[in-house]
């Protein structure tokens, strides 16, 4: 477990270096108010979250695997594929999983109103991939533990899918424009940074769009995918109307009690089903 810590903070580091340098030498778009005062929040928040994880859950996800593989649980032990097969599933499973956890935290109000602190950032970058609420961020750490004991995914395919998550979701919020063609290109496979910040759009109709981490295909075969915004990607107004880009609604303090501002009317829309 020790390993799988080091090599998640090893790919972590890497990629978020990697992204924060490429945007801060070729950002997409210019943010309304100072990084400094985003990212402290921004990583506090992460940090919060990750300390509340590890009281809540010890073992992590990595530990639930284990368990499965000592008591015998879970679908795939009952099954006889090979352990490539049986990783590649548990992946792409586990991306569903995720994929479907997200559209519930747009569309339930309750988990709306945790969720919304994700998208309450005036600007998107590689420190808004971090920006989830503590409470969201144990929520989304036991619908991920279910599944990987009702699944009976092995651990070297929890740990494959959490460095790939935590990956995707530094490329996807990076302030970055890929070349047209070559977004298109990869766009076809992955959520790009254009097709992520469609889903960060004001506009609910856009916003509840796009919900795919990783690859797009989930969007594409369940029907939230959006190709194109209503704007072009340098005028698509980020973040939440009720929270204008402000250094007091970028505080920590605002972002651990947003949630429970009841003066705050809930902007998302239901979601087709």
């Amino acid at each position: 477990m020790n390993n799988e810590v080091i090599v998640r903070l090893a790919v972590f580091i890497s990629i978020f270096a990697v992204m924060a340098i490429w945007e801060f030498l070729q950002p997409a778009r210019a943010a309304k108010i100072g990084r400094n005062i985003r990212w402290r929040s921004n990583f506090a928040i992460v940090v919060i979250g990750a300390l509340v994880s590890r009281i809540v859950l010890p073992g992590a996800l990595v530990g639930v695997a284990l368990w499965a593989e000592n008591v015998n649980f879970g679908l795939f032990y009952r099954l006889s594929f090979p352990l490539w097969v049986t990783v590649t599933l548990s992946v792409l499973l586990l991306d569903i999983v995720i994929y479907w956890q997200h559209r519930w935290f747009h569309r339930i109000p309750l988990l709306w109103c945790l969720h919304k602190v994700h998208h309450a950032d005036s600007h998107v970058d590689t420190s808004t991939g971090l920006r989830f609420h503590p409470i969201e961020i144990v929520l989304s750490l036991f619908i991920k533990a279910f599944a990987v004991a009702a699944l009976g995914v092995p651990a070297i395919a929890v740990v494959i899918f959490e460095v790939a998550l935590n990956g995707f979701a530094i490329f996807n919020h990076a302030n970055i424009r890929l070349p047209r063609k070559l977004d298109d290109l990869v766009g076809k496979v992955l959520i790009t940074q254009r097709l992520h910040r469609i889903h960060h759009s004001q506009r609910w109709q856009e916003s509840n769009t796009n919900f795919g981490f990783s690859v797009s295909w989930w969007d594409k075969l369940f029907g939230s995918y959006t190709y194109e915004a209503s704007k072009d990607d340098n005028k698509i107004l980020i973040g939440q109307k009720d929270y204008p880009a402000t250094a007091g609604n970028a505080s920590l303090l605002t972002l651990l009690s947003l949630p429970f501002h009841k003066s705050k009317k809930n902007k998302s829309k239901p979601i087709p089903k």
